[in-house]
């Protein structure tokens, strides 16, 4: 088998504004961000406990973060393209599978999202 390394975020509560609705409508209480970025794995396999050995994801973070809070988006496909065009900067990064989905989704029940899986070849065409 080969070795595969993976940079995981589950659920992280992001703070964002997605959609339009009508009035009386219930809007999502909240937005869950997950991704899974696959790294080279000597960037987790180090033989020195030394940032300088490891993807460092904060400044990611951070910019995610940035993007989430950035603007009011219509829709979560263009937040989404926003997060894969950060990844995209990082070279690191081998492939990426991004999900956002918001909750509730229908009748106070329920979540709905939108996945993505992309490589680096397509990361490169970002």
């Amino acid at each position: 088998m080969t070795r595969q390394a993976f940079i995981e975020l589950h659920d992280i509560k992001i703070d964002t504004k997605i959609g339009t609705y009508a009035p009386g409508s219930a809007a999502p209480n909240e937005h869950l961000l997950s991704l899974a970025l696959c790294i080279d794995s000597t960037l987790v396999l180090i033989d020195v406990d030394s940032m300088q050995k490891v993807f460092d994801y904060d400044p990611l973070l951070l910019e995610i973060q940035r993007l989430a809070a950035d603007k009011h988006y219509e829709t979560q496909e263009r937040l989404i393209t926003r997060i894969v065009k950060a990844c995209a900067a990082h070279a690191e990064i081998q492939s990426l599978e991004i999900s956002l989905r918001k909750q509730p989704a229908l009748n106070g029940f329920g979540a709905l999202g939108v996945r993505l899986c992309m490589d680096r070849t397509e990361l490169n065409r970002v």
